[in-house]
């Protein structure tokens, strides 16, 4: 099992690097809301952990299932379970964690099986390590999708020159989310930008915290935020009527 495992991982890092690029190309569904459901049958198990549907998310799933079912065909099966799944009482080969609190939960369930991340802003957040080297030295590994955010807040300055206050809106529960925007704000003050967060902690807040965060900013700042991104029709419908600009991450 554990030589199985370490091949497989070999060939699923080089395909998720190639979708770490790409991910966010498709607007195609992953899996419809339907599980493919383990194939006893096939030789490779693979558990996929992903924390919400959106299109960003589902795409980056059906590339990895793409990815490995190129490599792999009839021989890998699939169990897609969403973020509060527990991945330790399943015989898996391999974890996928899309996104990181489907991470976060994959890492709580078992440090034995391997486990890739996808869609992930930052490892060190993630995991909650403080001393980084650029490694987990843990069963984890995988692919970050961070943005340039000293390249974004240029791209912002160029873009909205006359712009004085930025509004940050995001979800108070993903720690991706809080690093993004703590990392953000210090390039956006150097820019000469005043900045102010505006947070929610789940979508029932959404349009009126972008409300607020609409009437006293010249412009919106929103980063690779899951929930933000589940509710981009009211964030928009929102920001379109209140005629601000909105800059995503």
């Amino acid at each position: 099992m554990k030589k199985r495992s370490k091949i497989l991982a070999s060939l699923v890092l080089a395909g998720t690097m190639v979708l770490g690029l790409a991910g966010c190309g498709d607007s195609g569904s992953a899996n419809g809301g339907t599980q493919s459901g383990k194939n006893s049958d096939a030789k490779y198990h693979v558990g996929i952990c992903q924390l919400v549907q959106h299109e960003a998310l589902d795409a980056a799933t059906k590339g990895f299932k793409d990815a490995l079912k190129d490599k792999l065909g009839d021989e890998v099966s699939f169990d897609e379970q969403n973020a509060a799944g527990d991945a330790s009482t399943n015989d898996y080969d391999l974890i996928l964690g899309n996104a990181t609190a489907a991470l976060q939960a994959a890492s709580a369930a078992t440090d034995s099986i391997p486990i890739l991340g996808t869609s992930i802003t930052d490892y060190a957040t993630a995991l909650d390590m403080s001393d980084w080297s650029g490694t987990t030295g843990k069963n984890i590994s995988g692919t970050t999708d961070l943005a340039p955010l000293d390249e974004q807040a240029k791209c912002i300055k160029e873009l909205f020159p006359d712009a004085k206050n930025i509004g940050i809106i995001y979800c108070s529960s993903e720690p991706n989310s809080i690093y993004q925007s703590t990392t953000i704000t210090k390039y956006l003050e150097d820019e000469g930008y005043t900045v102010k967060e505006y947070t929610f902690s789940d979508s029932n807040d959404v349009a009126a915290v972008t409300q607020s965060a609409c009437d006293a900013s010249d412009a919106i700042y929103i980063p690779t935020d899951n929930t933000a991104a589940s509710c981009t029709e009211a964030i928009n419908n929102v920001a379109s009527q209140a005629k601000k600009p909105i800059f995503a991450g």
